[in-house]
């Protein structure tokens, strides 16, 4: 069970959802970000599939992990 308290609950990137994210879903556009540069959308278990699919559609998916891992890029 995740130790957050409700100021750092992290909430899934998909359009409309308002479930706990359980998956970071790594990814960089090569057309704009360098080859070591990051961006991460939060996905739900419900979220996971289609995210994954939209990204990797488009060659942006570079790796997930659980959102127990996960931590943000500094920009």
């Amino acid at each position: 069970m995740d130790e957050r308290d409700d100021a750092t609950t992290l909430t899934c990137s998909a359009k409309g959802c308002v479930d706990d994210a359980v998956w970071a879903l790594r990814w960089n556009n090569p057309k704009i970000h360098t080859p070591d540069r990051r961006k991460a959308w939060l996905a739900c278990e419900g979220h996971k599939v289609s995210l994954t699919d939209f990204l990797s559609a488009r060659s942006f998916l570079r790796e997930t992990e659980a959102i127990a891992d996960f931590v943000p890029e500094e920009t």
